[in-house]
């Protein structure tokens, strides 16, 4: 089997395949960006990727500089900063480039480029999205350099507000990028570590998509077959980095898990997002550590979705018992620590945890109800191994 070279879109246009980057110049000139600001993160704005970019698009006519200064659980003030350099700079679009961090933090930097309100005046909360001015939020190209967010085909970023250290969630549609260039060469040098971490985050999407109440039998559609994907490519994309089918099928499957998850995510992502904000955790490696908890949180809801599941990945036994077997296993086989202590996670901030994640968006969607009371019991069993 060979990757496709192919385009679509969903609804952004998505041009996939090995060497597309070389695109990248025109795909910005079609959204009528003369001047780009490259928003990446500090560890790949020195490689050779970046440069190569950066030096095709000044050969194309595309004047392009790279603003690198956020962090990896973008906040606040690395915001600001890219809105800074956007508008003393003049430039009129924004390339996204690299992980989540970079994808979140590009296209926050696109949308506020031309607000005057603040930020976080935009949370996803209620029609808050409504108080933009959407013919001010500048045109957005995306290249993912990892396969967990799906960020580059997403209308909402992930920031941290530094004043109440709470991870908070921005919503406008006019932050969907215009295209998304999935190059899996881009994602050749991804480490083990973290080609295992983003792709149990992509997984985390598509699984919760698909336990959310309510009826979207699209976004259950993709989810199915993006955990499908996952279960196929995931451990042959951390045993071998250059396995280029391997890292393109991730690729998709991560674009697919973030359109499933407008149905909605749970307490997975509800737990993460503080998480990371307090604790500093990598967003993806705390979702694949706190899965299986919340999954046997959620057991009696979702037992008859996952016997179809089961049935969709052909896992042997079927129902329940055998996805939580097998996201145990992929686990396993991919180096992803048992529990929240083994990442550095503490029960010193379980107050402050379990507060954000009762009050964080992802928590309304999830199949059973929560509260402060099974959070924190969730949050415990994360710490401590506890599956019961």
């Amino acid at each position: 089997m060979t990757l496709p070279d192919a385009n679509w879109s969903y609804p952004t246009a998505i041009r996939f395949g090995a060497g597309r980057i070389a695109e990248l110049a025109e795909a910005c000139g079609s959204l009528g960006i003369g001047k780009a600001l490259l928003v990446t993160d500090p560890g790949l704005a020195g490689l050779p990727m970046i440069q190569a970019a950066v030096e095709a698009n000044a050969a194309a006519g595309l004047p392009t500089d790279v603003f690198s200064d956020i962090r990896p659980n973008p906040v606040g003030s690395d915001i600001e900063r890219g809105v800074e350099a956007v508008r003393s700079g003049g430039h009129d679009g924004v390339i996204a480039f690299g992980g989540g961090s970079a994808m979140d933090a590009g296209k926050t930097i696109a949308f506020m480029a031309g607000q005057s309100r603040s930020m976080f005046d935009f949370e996803d909360r209620a029609d808050h999205w409504t108080r933009a001015d959407a013919d001010a939020i500048l045109p957005i190209v995306a290249a993912p350099t990892t396969s967990g967010t799906g960020s580059e085909v997403g209308r909402a970023a992930a920031i941290i507000d530094e004043g109440e250290r709470v991870k908070k969630i921005l919503f406008h549609p006019g932050m969907l990028p215009g295209i998304a260039i999935e190059d899996p060469e881009l994602t050749v040098g991804l480490p083990p570590s973290v080609t295992a971490w983003t792709g149990m985050d992509a997984l985390a999407h598509c699984l919760e998509a698909y336990s959310a109440p309510g009826c979207h039998p699209m976004a259950d559609g993709i989810a199915l077959e993006g955990m499908r994907l996952v279960k196929d490519w995931l451990p042959a994309a951390v045993a071998d980095g250059r396995d280029l089918e391997a890292r393109g099928h991730m690729q998709i499957a991560a674009t697919m898990g973030a359109a499933a998850f407008q149905k909605g995510l749970g307490a997975i992502h509800a737990l993460s997002h503080p998480i990371g904000a307090l604790f500093g955790a990598h967003h993806g490696r705390t979702n694949a550590v706190v899965t299986p908890y919340v999954m046997a949180f959620n057991r009696d809801a979702v037992a008859g979705r996952y016997a179809a599941l089961a049935r969709y990945l052909g896992l042997a036994g079927g129902g329940f018992d055998a996805v939580m077997a097998w996201i145990l296993d992929l686990r396993e086989t991919i180096g992803i620590e048992h529990t929240l202590a083994g990442i550095g996670v503490d029960a010193s901030r379980t107050d402050a945890v379990v507060a954000q994640a009762v009050d964080d968006p992802t928590a309304a969607t999830n199949p059973r109800p929560l509260d402060a009371d099974n959070l924190a019991l969730l949050f415990a069993n994360a710490l401590e191994g506890r599956l019961g």
